[in-house]
């Protein structure tokens, strides 16, 4: 049995206490909750022996007024919390009453961030939400903001992005740092994880994202700033290409891996972390500031802000992060 069991509470327990700390008196909450004084006091005293507190003041003969407890002051932001969310559950079935009606939620994503995490992350959602369909749309970081700010009917983007417009709020979710790729045995493998510098890739070979991309960019600024004048032999668009052109023995690169280590899993490749050499990736959900997203679109939100938002954090996001990481 669990040390501390969840109290068994019932919407109609909350919403008794909810309306008497609005209206200030037991008379006027029965009267807008349709129910007799002595009901609604018999559901406020189940309440508060399920909490076991004591939520508000009694008094005899005239209620003028209703106090809450110090303990009710504390219960009330959650109780509406409460009830707000069941709302949006009762909502998130609600269609042609059968309750088995799909429901849609329309997101947008970079390559990386599908391939990666959300494919997975879905794929949790749809067992734990049946009823809800998530639609995923590549884009890349600035395509995203774009099609967010113009297209209504997508409900969030998925991203890292450098400079997020005003009109959107980035939440982050995870960082992730940069790592060396390189064929297995390859001489800078020879290096143990902390010693290897950026200046040891002055004469290598190097793989990095498209010009024009913000994540070739980062890396390249780097470098520079460490005197170095990166020997490019090859770009793509794609951080799985990368792997497989190193796997190939084309060169090798600089790309930013989760720490769950799904980007080269399978792969035979030998891997050198980077450390804070260059700033780290802070991947997050845009959504359109000020707006209120539906109950299955919040549900999203918040099953994969659980599910993914769990990897583990390489550096606090002072800033969001560079597009181009796809």
């Amino acid at each position: 049995m669990p040390s501390n069991p969840v109290p068994s509470l019932s919407t109609d327990q909350v919403s008794a206490f909810v309306e008497v700390a609005r209206q200030g008196s037991l008379r006027r909450a029965a009267q807008v909750l349709l129910i007799t004084e002595q009901g609604l006091r018999n559901r406020l005293l189940a309440l508060e022996a399920r909490l076991g507190v004591e939520l508000y003041r009694k008094r005899r003969g005239l209620r003028r007024a209703t106090q809450l407890t110090e303990h009710g002051r504390q219960f009330l932001p959650h109780a509406s919390a409460f009830l707000d969310r069941a709302r949006e559950l009762g909502e998130l079935f609600a269609g042609d009453g059968s309750g088995n009606e799909p429901r849609e939620v329309h997101v947008v994503a970079s390559q990386y961030l599908i391939l990666y995490v959300l494919i997975d992350a879905v794929r949790k959602f749809h067992a734990a939400f049946p009823h809800v369909r998530v639609r995923l749309g590549t884009r890349t970081e600035q395509q995203i903001e774009q099609t967010l700010l113009e297209h209504p009917d997508v409900a969030m983007g998925v991203a890292a992005p450098y400079e997020p417009s005003s009109e959107l709020e980035f939440a982050n979710l995870f960082s992730m740092g940069w790592s060396l790729i390189t064929p297995l045995r390859h001489p800078l493998l020879k290096k143990p994880d902390g010693a290897l510098r950026l200046a040891d890739l002055a004469d290598v070979p190097l793989i990095l994202f498209e010009r024009g991309s913000t994540g070739r960019q980062h890396v390249v600024e780097a470098l520079h700033q460490q005197g170095v004048s990166p020997e490019v032999e090859m770009e793509t668009t794609n951080t799985e290409i990368i792997v497989r052109m190193v796997e190939a023995g084309l060169g090798v690169s600089v790309v930013p891996l989760l720490p769950s280590g799904a980007v080269t899993r399978g792969r035979r490749v030998g891997i050198r972390s980077l450390g804070e050499q260059i700033r780290p990736i802070h991947s997050g959900i845009l959504t359109r500031r000020g707006e209120r997203l539906p109950p299955a679109s919040r549900s999203f939100v918040e099953f994969v802000q659980t599910t993914v938002g769990g990897e583990p954090q390489v550096q606090t996001a002072r800033r969001a992060s560079p597009r181009g990481i796809s």
